[in-house]
């Protein structure tokens, strides 16, 4: 049996396999970007695929926090549109 892959959701602090996150990333050019494949370069942070995580994320600045960096509003629609689509 294999093991499964867990991380920790930046906003609620829960653990979950790591498919079920999407994953944010810091640059090394100061951007921010979505990681829908987990491989890309940077610094990451996870986020739960609910819209009430998403919401609570934004309220209390949680990924601003995680990355270290300004989050652009086009990153939470995208991440909003993504979860939707899910």
């Amino acid at each position: 049996m294999r093991k499964i892959p867990m991380r920790k959701c930046v906003v609620t602090q829960e653990r979950f396999p790591k498919k079920d996150l999407i994953r944010v990333v810091r640059t090394a050019e100061k951007t921010v970007e979505i990681d829908l494949t987990g491989k890309k370069n940077g610094h990451g942070a996870y986020i739960s695929k609910s819209l009430d995580t998403l919401a609570l994320a934004k309220k209390n600045k949680a990924l601003q926090r995680a990355l270290e960096i300004e989050i652009p509003e086009e990153v939470y629609q995208e991440l909003e549109s993504i979860i939707t689509n899910e």
